[in-house]
């Protein structure tokens, strides 16, 4: 016959391990490193061939993107499209340049020529949807399209 204290032990055991997960639960879940809560700055990295933002979505708003281009070579510029369609679906002219004009488009706003080294900054309200961030330099000494060599990358606003 077992004694009272060996009885119990196994339910004393199962008592302090549900303490211990509900004090390291919190009572709430954590965000997603993936997703900034608006008003929100995100740090976006450009360079060849990449645009990767620290964040892959944003909650609508105001939204601050600190952009530096780490080149090694190329001036980049961050350009903000609200669309539907796939990053890597855009329409393009014949040299791979996005038609920034197109149906189903729309420009949010944009940085221009941000040589390598550079910093700057882009403030703009997000609505919820879905966005793509590019390059859409075309450099015709190397005929190199930016946006078709992979500068680009979807992002989403939620509500």
């Amino acid at each position: 016959m077992l004694d009272p204290g060996t009885r119990l032990r196994p339910l004393a055991a199962l008592a302090l391990l549900s303490v211990a997960v509900a004090a390291c639960s919190g009572g709430g879940a954590t965000p997603s490193p993936s997703v900034a809560a608006g008003p929100a700055t995100i740090a976006v990295q450009l360079q060849e061939w990449a645009v990767t933002p620290a964040a892959t979505s944003v909650k609508a708003g105001k939204v601050t993107f600190q952009v530096k281009n780490t080149g090694p070579k190329d001036t980049h510029e961050f350009v903000v499209l609200q669309t539907d369609l796939d990053a890597a679906a855009l329409p393009t002219d014949a040299d791979g340049v996005v038609n920034e004009e197109a149906t189903g488009i729309k420009v949010v706003d944009e940085i221009e020529d941000l040589e390598v080294g550079k910093t700057q900054e882009l403030a703009v309200t997000l609505a919820p949807g879905k966005y793509v961030f590019l390059c859409n330099v075309y450099d015709a000494k190397d005929k190199e399209a930016h946006y078709k060599l992979g500068m680009r990358t979807a992002f989403t606003v939620t509500p």
